[in-house]
């Protein structure tokens, strides 16, 4: 099994679509929201560069955003 962490916030909309397009293909993932871990937020930024949400690792494999095509690669979904 693939260890999926999701980051996102309660507001962001792009984060709500892609966890529920995980849920819908039955992957588990562990969901981090970093509006309430800053330490969280800060390893993010440090590890991606990136501010924004959603951020995604798939094995340490950073996505940053909703990138369909990517997530089914990684994730073997067809």
């Amino acid at each position: 099994m693939k260890s999926v962490i999701v980051f996102s916030t309660p507001t962001c909309s792009w984060c709500r679509k892609l966890k529920s397009y995980l849920k819908g293909n039955n992957i588990r993932f562990k969901d981090i929201d970093v509006s309430r871990d800053q330490k969280a937020a800060r390893d993010m930024i440090r590890k991606s560069g990136q501010q924004g949400v959603p951020q995604m690792w798939i094995n340490n494999h950073p996505i940053i955003g909703f990138d369909k095509v990517k997530i089914d690669r990684l994730l073997d979904i067809k």
